[in-house]
């Protein structure tokens, strides 16, 4: 082999080396892509809303699978467009789904005519808000269908369906499932 043919190999070999790199980045560029955009995605929570169930500044998993296959239902913790600012994403339990109706007695909130029990508002009660602009809300409220009542499990700090109305659930972008930093909060929610 000439010195002309090696010097021709090893730009064989760097430019197949690049390509395989500019390949790799690709994929994995791609990959988060698919991840983010249909499996799971990360979310920092910015408010209290959630106390203290998830605190400011704690990092989330929502996952998306769930809902591929059914309906969001009460309980659950979900991430979704906030309806005022559709930029935006927002993080609240579900109350009621469509069909149901939710009304406000004496700081309990009532589904169905029956008084939830909810350990994780910390005993904090559950009044009526002033509706954003243009959003008419009376109790009881019956949740349209195809549509869910979202509140925050900070009820005396949590703009939410009483604040915004019941929401698409179609705006539901994933189901919260853990809290993965800080270290000391780690957990399944």
């Amino acid at each position: 082999m000439s010195y002309g043919d090696h010097a021709i190999q090893e730009d064989r070999v760097t430019v197949k080396t690049v390509v395989s790199g500019i390949a790799y980045v690709a994929f994995v560029v791609i990959a988060v892509w698919v991840i983010k955009s249909f499996i799971i995605s990360p979310y920092t929570i910015p408010s209290s809303s959630m106390s203290d169930t998830i605190s400011i500044g704690d990092n989330v998993w929502s996952e998306r699978i769930t809902y591929y296959f059914s309906d969001p239902k009460p309980g659950d913790i979900v991430t979704f467009d906030d309806p005022l600012n559709p930029s935006r994403t927002l993080i609240k339990r579900v109350v009621a789904v469509g069909g149901q109706t939710v009304d406000l007695i004496d700081g309990k909130v009532m589904v169905d005519g029956v008084a939830l029990d909810e350990p994780y508002t910390d005993g904090k009660a559950s009044y009526p808000e002033t509706p954003a602009a243009g959003v008419s809300i009376s109790y009881p409220y019956t949740i349209p269908d195809g549509e869910i009542w979202v509140m925050g499990d900070n009820r005396t700090n949590s703009a939410d369906s009483r604040y915004f109305g019941s929401i698409d659930a179609s705006s539901v972008s994933g189901r919260a499932i853990a809290i993965y930093w800080p270290i000391d909060h780690i957990g399944a929610l």
